[in-house]
């Protein structure tokens, strides 16, 4: 694994958590870690940046408790989503708290800023940053990030309509770099068909939603048990950007799926605290792959069965082809 940096070795299974808007917090992202995979979570999940610091204290400080405790198999690294979009007002007071805690991998959407990647160098972590087409891949790089989140069609939230071959071949014509796979992905087939499109990673998130851990509803974690891609609804209408949401969740707004408009109802605006009231904040993002997620499970249970799947993939791959 040449051009993978150190941190994003020794992982259980090539397998990064996406941060899930409102959904990640502390609980999730530990026990992701425990499993063996890179958990995630947003830095504007926390309301205010003084309960980020309490989370990444938390966060932070159980990890290095659980690697004393299990030094044979220690937890895998954490990654924050920075939001790097001039309307972040917290952006700055949020990124003097991943130097403070050293955050080994911070994830960054919504732009690229060589600034925020220089900042994160200067403590010795590493940036990816998620991109949906090769030209936003390319603008990445030269800005200085460490490497790539594709996020094609199918990916919960907002998410890119290129189809994951594309992309990522595109991408892999001029980098060889630390690349992860983002839409659809819940089954360990899933992940290996990643590895062989050429992604390094596989980057999943939707499955989490239906975990004990997560920050969800039960209506919400039910529909991702009960839903299938045929409910997925691909819109600006709640954002400005496209995204994928569940289509139940938007009836529950009152409004037709179907039917909507395509304006931007809310364009938006990360001025705003992730508290203030928000029309769109009970539409439930989701990703096309939850066709196979049967039941609410807990998230170290989710990462056996990939991890199980994974394996097997592999060896039927052996025995058919190889």
């Amino acid at each position: 694994m040449p051009n993978i940096p150190s941190v994003l070795r020794g992982l259980r299974m090539p397998v990064i958590a996406a941060p899930l808007f409102i959904i990640s917090n502390p609980k999730l992202v530990i026990e992701q870690c425990k499993a063996g995979i890179v958990g995630s979570m947003p830095a504007l999940n926390a309301r205010q940046t003084s309960q980020l610091d309490e989370w990444l204290a938390e966060i932070t400080g159980t990890l290095a408790d659980y690697n004393a405790r299990n030094p044979d198999r220690p937890a895998a690294p954490f990654a924050i989503n920075q939001i790097v979009h001039k309307t972040n007002a917290r952006m700055e007071q949020d990124l003097e708290l991943l130097v403070k805690y050293k955050v080994p991998i911070v994830i960054t959407s919504m732009g690229a800023r060589p600034e925020v990647n220089d900042v994160v160098h200067g403590y010795g972590g590493i940036v990816l940053h998620d991109v949906t087409t090769n030209t936003y891949a390319r603008k990445a790089i030269e800005k200085g990030a460490d490497g790539l989140v594709a996020v094609a069609a199918g990916a919960g939230g907002h998410a890119g309509n290129r189809n994951p071959f594309a992309l990522v071949q595109e991408i892999r014509e001029w980098y060889d770099g630390p690349l992860a796979l983002a839409g659809a992905i819940a089954h360990g087939r899933s992940i290996l068909a990643a590895l062989a499109m050429g992604a390094d990673f596989a980057y999943i998130g939707s499955p989490f939603i239906a975990t004990h851990e997560a920050n969800a509803s039960d209506a919400y974690k039910q529909a991702i048990v009960d839903c299938t891609s045929d409910d997925i609804v691909y819109t600006k209408y709640f954002t400005g950007v496209y995204a994928n949401y569940l289509a139940p969740s938007i009836r529950n707004a009152g409004l037709d799926p179907a039917a909507l408009p395509e304006r931007e109802a809310n364009p938006i605006d990360y001025k705003s605290e992730i508290t203030a009231a928000r029309p769109w904040k009970d539409i439930w993002g989701c990703g096309q792959g939850i066709g196979i997620i049967r039941e609410i499970t807990g998230t170290a249970a989710l990462v056996d069965r990939l991890c199980r799947e994974f394996t097997e993939a592999k060896e039927l791959l052996r025995k058919t082809w190889l």
